[in-house]
């Protein structure tokens, strides 16, 4: 029987995993209702996606019974109170990242997950992509020996997008996309919380932060570092140097389609969408959607591969940052 997935959100990203499920067999993932705030909205998605049912609010779709999971599109700052409508509501949920934009605020929504019985998993697609199963696979052989130390960075030109840069909007660079360099390192590291966080950064006139760089200091001697930026472009490449050999994500390290091993390049392609996409790689989430499938199959409340403590930890870890740099959040 198919996953019955709702979309909370009209948006560009509800768009690309709308599509990236188009990827999926349809007896195994089938979009059955779409919410937006506005009617209209909803409408149009529906239309565009083929979808059945369209509502004009969250509580809507919190409350079709024909829907398995809901995954949340919305901006940052509305994920707290989204993900509480629909796990009161006793649905499975899949919430784009950040999951909170605060450690409190991410407990608040575990905690409320455990309390209604339902899955639930922190959208961090990349750790679902294929090439992140083989980093996970090489290290867990030991092919690079010890992890001595761990660098990423993630730079783009990002400051005419309000969501990017708006305080009220959830701006800044780390929850946008240097969440994305502090994965990578805690995958790496298993999940282990850092003994030391070292933050500077370069915040803009509304407060939010432009420019980060973080240095991690893990047990015995291990090390990380991480640059994320939205106002220049970086390379965006990730590295894990071990006592043996280095692997490297050479390009695009949020959504990753190859990898070098000591000098040889390995490409790992992802499907074709089939309609315009609004961001790079957009089909990965494919990955994502199918790990949700895995999980509500074998009646699990969260995934292995991300879990409830991996999204506790990023969150925590956030604060500290955000506090170091003096960012402050309504």
């Amino acid at each position: 029987m198919a996953t019955r997935w709702g979309i909370c959100s009209a948006g560009k990203i509800s768009h690309d995993f709308t599509v990236a499920l188009k990827t999926l067999p349809p007896e195994e993932h089938q979009v059955v209702a779409v919410a937006a705030r506005k009617l209209d909205d909803a409408q149009n998605f529906a239309n565009k996606h083929n979808i059945s049912h369209a509502y004009g609010s969250y509580e809507e779709l919190s409350r079709d019974p024909d829907v398995d999971v809901v995954y949340i599109g919305v901006i940052h700052p509305y994920h707290l109170k989204t993900c509480l409508i629909f796990a009161n509501a006793k649905k499975n949920i899949l919430c784009e990242k950040p999951l909170a934009m605060n450690s409190k605020e991410v407990q608040e929504i575990l905690t409320t997950a455990k309390r209604n019985n339902v899955f639930l998993m922190e959208a961090v697609w990349t750790r679902f992509f294929p090439v992140s199963f083989e980093i996970r696979r090489l290290l867990a052989q030991g092919e690079v020996g010890d992890v001595k130390i761990v660098r990423s960075e993630f730079g783009a030109q990002l400051s005419h997008v309000p969501r990017a840069v708006q305080k009220e909007l959830g701006g800044g660079a780390l929850l946008d996309i240097g969440i994305y360099c502090l994965q990578f390192i805690s995958m790496v590291y298993n999940g282990e919380k850092p003994e030391s966080i070292q933050a500077t950064g370069i915040c803009t006139e509304t407060g939010t932060d432009e420019t980060v760089v973080v240095t991690l200091k893990y047990s015995k001697n291990r090390m990380a570092v991480f640059t994320c930026s939205n106002s220049m472009q970086l390379p965006n490449e990730a590295i894990i140097v071990g006592t043996k050999h280095s692997i490297k994500v050479p390009a695009n390290m949020w959504c990753p389609t190859s990898l070098i091993v000591d000098g040889k390049e390995t490409e790992f392609p992802i499907p074709e969408p089939c309609l315009p996409l609004n961001f790079l790689n957009g089909t990965g989430m494919r990955y994502e959607a199918e790990e949700v499938r895995q999980c509500l199959l074998k009646g699990l409340k969260e995934s292995a591969i991300m879990t409830h403590s991996d999204s506790l930890l990023l969150a925590k870890i956030e604060d500290e940052i955000h506090k170091q740099i003096g960012v402050v959040y309504p």
